[in-house]
């Protein structure tokens, strides 16, 4: 699998439950903005949030929009083994396009041998393409991955990749050329996509390609085309906008979402929600910036 993949965020209603019809909305916002499929259930989705049903029923709701040009991988999450496999299960009957996994955050792996155990274990309960998803900014395990695809390379059947979420760059290349590109390699940083471009990615997974699709489309292309200096201030035109992040939180993504028109609710608790005067701050900097010359658009308002 290859291309630009959004992690999506759990649409919740007024009363904080999964609104699954909004699902059907965001696939094919996801599907006019030229996205190559999405990973569900994910850090940008709030799976530390959600129930073993709501995932369940996630799972098989979007399971319904996959098509050959439109991937799903479902994420199990990473702290129980046997709910990770129980999910694993369900992914399969729904016939997903992949499945993937974190370190246990919790009691965490005291070496990388260990971590390619957990990953054993739950890739065994399905057939179906395996990614361990490495972020060790949330999981605070921080092996090089190098290591843990030289433990599972050939033990793991169906092992297929990493989703890469991480800075060093250096290690994510290292993958990228174990065993002449033996992997498939998810970067999962959005702000440096160029800097794994040049290194050779072919995928990315993350939550800004969901509301800045034109942007990162732009800049692959221009990148493609070898027009390094667009592409460096493409680039940096999204690290600007990343920059709100770092001044309201976590939860300025589904800001962003109503900012093109597709409101995913809030987030759950501890998450803090931008109350009435922050949003309209918001929306009052946004609108002073050209964000709404390189968002995804909303065709279906």
């Amino acid at each position: 699998m290859k291309g630009l993949f959004a992690a999506p965020f759990t649409p919740f209603d007024a009363a904080g439950e999964v609104n699954i019809a909004m699902i059907d909305k965001l696939q094919k916002f996801y599907k006019a903005n030229r996205i190559d499929g999405v990973f569900i259930c994910g850090t940008t989705g709030e799976t530390a949030a959600l129930t073993f049903d709501e995932k369940k029923m996630l799972f098989e709701e979007w399971s319904k929009y996959k098509t050959d040009d439109f991937k799903v991988i479902g994420f199990l999450g990473g702290t129980s083994v046997k709910e990770c496999r129980e999910l694993a299960c369900v992914a399969q009957q729904c016939q997903l396009n992949a499945i993937a996994v974190t370190a246990p955050y919790y009691f965490k792996p005291t070496s990388v041998v260990e971590l390619a155990a957990f990953c054993a274990d739950v890739a065994s309960a399905a057939d179906l393409p395996f990614y361990y998803y490495h972020i060790p900014s949330f999981t605070g395990v921080y092996y090089n991955m190098y290591d843990l695809l030289a433990l599972v390379d050939g033990k793991i059947p169906n092992f297929s990749g990493l989703k890469f979420t991480y800075e060093n760059v250096m290690d994510f290349q290292h993958c990228l050329e174990f065993k002449n590109r033996k992997y498939n390699l998810f970067w999962g940083r959005d702000e440096m996509l160029l800097s794994a471009l040049v290194v050779g990615a072919t995928g990315a997974i993350g939550t800004t390609y969901g509301f800045l699709a034109p942007l990162f489309r732009q800049l692959i292309d221009a990148y493609q085309q070898h027009n390094i200096e667009k592409a460096r201030l493409l680039q940096l035109k999204a690290v600007e906008f990343s920059m709100f992040t770092y001044r309201y939180g976590f939860s300025i993504g589904k800001s962003f979402m109503k900012a093109v028109g597709m409101d995913c609710g809030n987030y759950r608790l501890p998450v803090r929600n931008l109350n009435d005067e922050q949003m309209l701050q918001f929306m009052s900097e946004l609108k002073a910036t050209d964000f709404f010359e390189y968002c995804s658009k909303n065709l279906f308002q």
